[in-house]
């Protein structure tokens, strides 16, 4: 039984609030270590040709779990191996393809130390993530990232606190730094989430939602202004696609260019509809992800683009509100 202690609300929001600075004070600090010792671990990983073995014992290593979680949605293939289970057989799990990134703050974890022989024997590189530079873990590794702390923002400066919030900051930053310099996309992240919010509806190709056939809103260039607002009345979709003499995609009408033009000329009964059409529209291939189609309808503020094949030979439009119904978010 712990015995009860009598504190007031003022105490609670006092603590709270120096945990808060402790820990986002110590995270500030991480950046002076942005060095060459960083910069080498994101080489590592980039140039294996295997994957990232993340290990770590206790609360190092549910932030180990996570920095591998976060690793793979960006790209980085990996997985956690839990170092107590490893010299159980799990060590299988390593090839000499891979990069072993270990987390201990003390850098004296046993059950971490037992792996070193293994790793050693395979010649996996190892990035060592501690508090302790002079540790036997530091001395092992390859490349040594310091996650040290002053204090940890528990008052017995013992329950890890600043120093995990530390360490997954900085598996953060190397899975960060790792996308980007993949190239890692809009468009790939959502694949490697397909499902919940995240990712909801973004497998849908363009060529799926698309409109097309004889709902296809299509006109002649050299069609009258008259026609091309009897067609966009018709199809409803608040848009029309014009083509020159060579069934190529010339342009756009939407409801905007027919009330503008209709603010600018007060007699359009000669208008012809390539008068007032939108040139060199936005369009996108029939085998692109909808969620592209989407980036691009809120990058450029449209509602619909056209769909065109490598001729430019316009084949279909896909509408944001289709986008929408079928959960491409």
């Amino acid at each position: 039984m712990h015995n009860s202690v009598l504190v007031n609300s003022q105490d609670l929001v006092s603590t709270a609030v120096e945990v808060f600075n402790i820990e986002a004070n110590s995270i500030i600090k991480l950046k002076d270590r942005v060095d060459d010792n960083f910069l080498k671990a994101i080489d590592l990983i980039y140039d294996s040709r295997g994957k990232v073995i993340v290990t770590g014992m206790g609360k190092s290593g549910l932030i180990g779990r996570k920095i591998a979680s976060t690793l793979c949605s960006t790209g980085t293939p990996a997985v956690f191996l839990h170092p107590a289970e490893s010299t159980h057989g799990d060590s299988g799990i390593m090839s000499r393809n891979d990069v072993v990134v270990a987390i201990s703050n003390s850098g004296e974890t046993q059950e971490l130390l037992n792996l070193l022989p293994l790793i050693l024997r395979f010649g996996i590189p190892l990035i060592g993530i501690t508090g302790k530079l002079t540790s036997t873990l530091a001395q092992k590794s390859d490349v040594v990232l310091d996650i040290s702390v002053e204090r940890e923002a528990c008052p017995l400066n013992k329950a890890p606190t600043a120093s995990t919030t530390v360490t997954l900051a900085m598996g953060d930053a190397l899975s960060v730094c790792l996308l980007k310099k993949r190239g890692f996309s809009y468009e790939d992240f959502l694949l490697y989430h397909p499902s919940g919010a995240l990712g909801k509806g973004i497998l849908y190709k363009v060529g799926e939602l698309m409109i097309k056939g004889d709902m296809l809103p299509v006109i002649s260039q050299e069609a009258s202004f008259r026609e091309a607002i009897e067609l966009v009345s018709e199809k409803r979709l608040g848009t029309a696609l014009l083509v020159d003499n060579n069934s190529k995609l010339s342009g756009v009408i939407t409801d905007g260019d027919i009330r503008r033009a209709v603010i600018k000329h007060p007699d359009v009964r000669n208008l012809k509809v390539k008068d007032v059409m939108t040139s060199n529209p936005k369009t996108i291939g029939i085998d692109e992800l909808c969620a592209k189609a989407l980036s691009v309808m809120e990058k450029y503020s449209i509602t619909s683009l056209a769909v065109v094949d490598k001729e430019n030979n316009p084949i279909g439009l896909l509408h944001i509100h289709d986008l929408l119904r079928a959960g491409v978010v």
